[in-house]
Order: C-alpha cells, then sequence, then structure tokens
C-alpha cells in the first residue's frame, strides 16, 4: 500500500521524489494564427536532464521555424524553470511568428513576481540543483538577454494554480546576447553582473575541445567526441546562437562569453 501511495503520489507531481525523473508529458502549440487550431508536439517522460533538452531543443526549433529570433539561451532558462513547478501540465504556446513564447504550468505558482527577476531569490531544493544551477539567475538572467533584445519578460498566474511566463521580442529585430555587445558604460553597481551561461555536458565537452585547439572543424569535433554529426552541428548551432562559440569559414572558435561559462564549472 506504501509503495502504491508513493507512485500515485509521484504521478500527480509530475517528477519523482528526487527530481531524476520527469513522469507526465509536455505539450508545444505553434499557432500559424489565432484562427486554425495548432500544431501540437508531445515531449515525452524521461530523465530530468534530457527532459528540460528535449523541451527547450523543440520549442527553439520550432520557434525558429516560424520566424522567431528569441535565443536558445532564454528558452533554455524558462524550461529549466519548470522544475520549481515539479512539470506538472506543461503547455508552451509559440505564436506571432515565433517571437512570442508562453511557458505555462499547473504548478505551485510564482508569487513573488518581481523578486523572481533579481538575482539571488530562489526556492530550488538541494534534489533540483543536481539539474539546474539553483541560484536564482535563471529569469534575471533572460530579463537581461530581453533588455537588450527590444524583448520583454511577463509573469502571471495561471486559471487555478500555476504560473504563466511569456516572452517576446519585436519582430524582425535580431536580438544581441554575447557579451561583447552588453554596452560597457553601465555602473557596475547599478545592475549586477550577468551570469556566466551553463553549459551542460554536451556544451561543456565540445568548449573544452575547441579552447584546447584554439579553433576546430565540424568534422573534427563530432569524430574526437564521437558524437553525431546532426547532433554535434545542433548542439554548435545553438551554441553560436548563445554567443558562446563564433564560426570564421569553417572553423568554430570559443568567444570570450564562451571562456567565462567555461572558467564557471572549472
Amino acid at each position: 500500500m506504501a509503495m502504491a501511495y508513493e507512485m500515485e503520489n509521484t504521478f500527480e507531481d509530475g517528477v519523482t521524489s528526487d527530481y531524476a525523473q520527469a513522469v507526465t508529458t509536455a505539450r508545444i502549440a505553434t499557432y500559424d494564427d489565432f484562427r486554425s487550431a495548432p500544431r501540437v508536439t508531445e515531449i515525452s517522460p524521461c530523465r530530468t536532464n534530457e527532459y528540460i533538452e528535449n523541451l527547450a531543443s523543440t520549442i527553439y526549433t520550432q520557434a525558429q521555424q516560424a520566424g522567431g529570433t528569441i535565443p536558445y539561451t532564454v528558452i533554455r532558462e524558462v524550461s529549466e524553470n519548470f522544475i520549481h513547478a515539479q512539470f506538472k501540465e506543461i503547455v508552451v504556446s509559440i505564436f506571432d511568428r515565433g517571437n512570442t513564447i508562453r511557458f505555462a504550468d499547473q504548478g505551485p505558482g510564482i508569487e513573488e513576481k518581481e523578486k523572481a527577476q533579481l538575482p539571488g531569490f530562489s526556492s530550488a531544493t538541494s534534489p533540483m540543483k543536481r539539474y539546474i544551477r539553483g541560484v536564482g539567475s535563471g529569469l534575471p538572467l533572460v530579463k537581461e538577454y530581453l533588455s537588450f533584445s527590444h524583448g520583454r519578460i511577463s509573469i502571471e498566474d495561471n486559471m487555478h494554480s500555476g504560473a504563466v511566463v511569456t516572452v517576446s521580442v519585436a519582430p524582425d529585430h535580431e536580438p544581441t546576447h554575447s557579451a561583447s555587445s552588453y554596452p560597457t558604460h553601465r555602473n557596475p553597481e547599478a545592475t549586477p553582473p550577468i551570469p556566466a551561461i551553463r553549459l551542460d555536458d554536451r556544451e561543456a565537452s565540445i568548449a573544452l575541445l575547441i579552447h584546447e585547439n584554439g579553433a576546430m572543424r565540424l568534422t573534427d569535433i563530432y569524430k574526437t567526441l564521437d558524437m553525431p554529426q546532426s547532433s554535434t552541428y545542433r548542439v554548435l548551432s545553438k551554441m553560436k546562437e548563445a554567443g558562446i562559440v563564433d564560426k570564421d569559414g569553417k572553423m568554430f572558435t570559443l568567444t570570450d562569453e564562451g571562456k567565462r561559462s567555461l572558467e564557471s564549472i572549472s
């Protein structure tokens, strides 16, 4: 009976008690317009790190295909934030030609919406910190990115429970997301420094390899790391879009932001 209760409780929460496994299906709805039904993609339950990666990658790909320019880093950070909602009833809506993405859940919600957008405020528990930084930097990073992309973030209560986080950028505006593009005249005491971009295991492996060699071709990277070519290309594309790597001809190099991200995990 105790085991049956544990399983029932786990399913209701949307994640196992140790946060190692997401056990509910997330849905992504992509709208061409609001006069027709959206295309719906489902993200199946799996291990938490893979679940977050699948969710963020699919959202990013579909938004890009619709013509959007919201950076992968923004999408990844908000996707990671679903862990606070125990991944309950995730619905992500993509519209405005990919330039607006709405992330909704039915978790406990975000009570202190203003503080959630400031560095250092966090409700992350120890089990969660195996999969996210858990230092209160996610939504502040998103807000900082969007402020330089003529974009915005809003946080609202969902219908009965949970939170709705909406991020958007101005159509036809190319976001600026590399560290080198931030104004240098800002008062460092007025605005906290932007956190280094968090690298997952594959991104860290690629970044370290490029750093050690100075510059590398796609072929050399996937052969050295024994990764599928398509997966390597997809990861590199995200890293380039996030300002972690740069490409000159066929050669990939690590940017200053990429070096900073690498140093943050060393």
